[in-house]
């Protein structure tokens, strides 16, 4: 079934424009890193995704659908990609990426022929480089702690009415399986008010540090169904 999909692509990056997809990459940047420094985000970084195995980024905890698509010899190219971008639950039905597609051929083939052009540089490597970005403030604190997973799983319970503990993700993007330092980062950046959802800023203002450890430890353990 894999081998008859991954060949039905109709649009080739060879035909795009990386200046333009550059533009449409905006889609993409609330999830995914790519170039210099690229790192994991809620998806995996994009860094050498054209020959690169489906599930294959070291350390990203991908859904069930997307290893099997791997395992099944999945590879990227661009014109598999471009099919993938077009409606990627048809592509691979189960996979958690959120994004719905994008309808356009020429618009695929501009966004496809971006991540090719852009995406040879290798990701950041250098953890101490890495952690002085990602772990700063306060979030370096609650990192130094060691969270309780149970009391974290007790506390999902408010956050999995809207983000499916499944790790499938229909519009609101999934959390299960998140990297710890992501994903306390990130409810540091929505307490200070540079993430500016008002549903999420509303649910951690009165998390207390212990409480952000605990629940990066419950989601980060998680593995999407």
């Amino acid at each position: 079934m894999f081998a008859t999909l991954f060949h039905a692509a109709q649009t080739f990056a060879g035909d795009g424009d990386p200046v333009a997809g550059e533009r449409l990459f905006g889609l993409c940047k609330g999830c995914h890193e790519i170039g210099e420094g690229a790192r994991n985000k809620v998806g995996p970084h994009l860094d050498g995704i054209i020959g690169r195995k489906a599930g294959g980024v070291e350390g990203f905890t991908y859904s069930r659908a997307m290893r099997q698509a791997g395992q099944a010899g999945l590879v990227w190219d661009a014109a598999n990609l471009s099919t993938y971008l077009h409606k990627p639950r048809d592509f691979i039905a189960g996979n958690r990426m959120s994004f719905r597609g994008l309808a356009g051929e020429t618009e695929r083939a501009d966004l496809v022929a971006y991540l090719a052009a852009t995406g040879g540089a290798a990701p950041a490597d250098d953890l101490e480089r890495r952690d002085a970005v990602i772990v700063t403030g306060f979030a370096k604190i609650v990192l130094d702690m060691e969270g309780d997973r149970d009391y974290g799983e007790y506390l999902a319970g408010e956050c999995v009415t809207c983000h499916q503990a499944s790790g499938h993700a229909d519009g609101i993007p999934s959390i299960v399986g998140v990297p710890r330092a992501y994903f306390v980062k990130a409810l540091f950046e929505y307490k200070s008010n540079i993430r500016t959802n008002e549903v999420m800023k509303l649910r951690v203002a009165n998390l207390a540090n212990e409480d952000i450890a605990a629940l990066a430890a419950y989601f980060s353990s998680l593995e999407p169904e």
